[in-house]
């Protein structure tokens, strides 16, 4: 099993994967990689039902709990590159089904390559410049949300950076790194309400699921801190009603909010690297929504960047 898996696990270092997806039925497996978002089926082999048992036995799962979700992190070297791995599981009486995450060990761009445009770059690293507000990352899973949010720490020299996430993705030494504990009582709500008081400069929240953890991340930036996290929406304007629907302020979230950034991950035609496309509601726009309240539809601009992209041959259009 073990050669087996370091065998899917180069497979997936070669076409960039994001994670693998292991879906067990009785004995008969089936593997599928996500690749720029895109789910791509693997040949199995008869014995790849074992697989699920060694990847619990590596994450130090309960193998004889079938009741209750699991999720447990494992490091394994792959031909001399270190790879953190994150795997998951649900089971049912006939069904089992177990998720890889591969981890992003190290960072392979930075703040000033996060777009193709230059001035949203440097907008982006203005912002790590403020000294308190809310800025939302969004996008569908595996758009890069978290690599965005890393890159831009990284150049926010000289600040106290504190960081509660689930699980932590990248490790750095330049930031004091919290991991969420949902079975000991360590929220995001708890972990935000712990770090106020250690007086940082910076939060990143890996992201807002819940109604404490945006009420949290609203009142740390409304108290002097400049908090930075993802969460999940289709566009930036409906960020806000995501953020209301969880029990956040109306008037405070947009007395505290600066930015919100939806952004997806496509891959360019020309040279086959992935870009990241940005939709960017700065400070200006988002008083303007508050405003006038206008039609959503207006603010579909992520889709006709990314249908102009296809219609002008820039894009590939499966790698949405």
């Amino acid at each position: 099993m073990e050669e087996r898996l370091l065998a899917l696990l180069r497979l997936a270092i070669k076409y960039n994967a994001s994670d693998i997806h292991f879906t067990l039925h009785y004995q008969e497996m089936s593997i599928e990689m996500r690749i720029d978002g895109i789910f791509r089926k693997v040949k199995t082999k008869f014995d790849d039902y074992k697989l699920i048992r060694y990847l619990q036995y590596l994450s130090n799962l309960d193998v004889g709990n079938m009741l209750h979700p699991q999720s447990g992190q494992f490091s394994l070297d792959v031909d001399g590159q270190n790879l953190s791995l994150r795997f998951s599981i649900i089971n049912n009486i006939n069904f089992s089904n177990g998720v890889l995450r591969i981890l992003n060990s190290e960072l392979k761009i930075d703040a000033d390559h996060l777009s193709n445009i230059d001035y949203q770059n440097i907008y982006f690293k203005s912002l790590m410049k403020r000294r308190n507000g809310l800025v939302l990352f969004t996008g569908p899973t595996g758009s890069g949300k978290t690599t965005t949010l890393y890159n831009l720490l990284k150049c926010a020299k000289g600040r106290k950076i504190f960081t509660i996430e689930d699980p932590i993705e990248v490790y750095n030494d330049l930031f004091v790194q919290l991991q969420v504990n949902e079975e000991a009582g360590f929220t995001y709500g708890e972990g935000i309400k712990q770090i106020l008081r250690h007086d940082p400069d910076i939060i990143m929240i890996g992201e807002i699921r819940d109604e404490k953890a945006a009420k949290g991340a609203i009142t740390a930036a409304n108290t002097g801190h400049l908090v930075l996290s993802t969460l999940h929406s289709s566009f930036a304007y409906s960020a806000i009603s995501r953020l209301v629907d969880l029990g956040a302020n109306e008037n405070e979230l947009f007395e505290n909010l600066i930015c919100i950034a939806n952004q997806r991950l496509l891959v360019n035609t020309k040279d086959k690297h992935k870009q990241v496309v940005y939709e960017i509601m700065d400070k200006n726009e988002l008083a303007y929504f508050r405003k006038n309240r206008i039609n959503s539809k207006d603010f579909l601009s992520i889709e006709k960047q990314i249908q102009k992209g296809i219609n002008d041959g820039i894009y590939e259009k499966d790698s949405i």
